[in-house]
């Protein structure tokens, strides 16, 4: 289980708690790239242990992950990429460039881009009269069941 937190300008604060037992048994049921096909997910989050966290909770049920702290970065590799991402996962508050940005500028490449939203300091409100939303949003803090039940359905839609 994993909880995180973040207030702008107060930092972040993220609590871990590794069930071993369990992720024995999931790299045992899940050898190899499983039922998700290795799936490729692209992470963007100016915070580097949410991109940790998304790493330790996606791959070992068969995701390939990729995180992105820039989100210019990502959008750069984004435009790049010979087959885009089955999924991209954004923060909203990011130094550089926002969520939304990000989001509107990858569904400009990709018209069919499927995205997670999360954040800490802005909920659903936030994107109602945009003209570009992302398909799912999930607000911090979350747990791993969440982010992975997000997840799943979205790549399953």
């Amino acid at each position: 289980m994993f909880h995180v937190s973040s207030l702008r300008g107060f930092g972040l604060e993220c609590l871990l708690q590794l069930n071993v037992r369990e992720m024995n048994q999931q790299k045992t049921n899940n050898t190899g790239r499983d039922r998700n096909d290795g799936a490729l997910i692209y992470v963007v989050d100016d915070e580097p242990m949410l991109l940790e966290l998304a790493v330790i909770v996606l791959e070992p049920i068969g995701y390939n992950v990729k995180t992105f702290r820039d989100p210019k970065a990502a959008l750069d590799a984004f435009g790049k990429a010979e087959k885009p991402p089955a999924l991209l996962i954004t923060d909203y508050a990011m130094h550089l460039m926002n969520g939304l940005e990000l989001m509107t500028a990858c569904r400009g490449i990709n018209p069919g881009q499927k995205i997670l939203m999360i954040s800490g300091t802005v909920d659903e409100k936030i994107f109602r009269n945009a003209p570009c939303k992302p398909n799912r949003f999930l607000t911090k803090p979350y747990q791993a069941k969440q982010l992975v039940e997000a997840v799943k359905s979205l790549l399953a839609a």
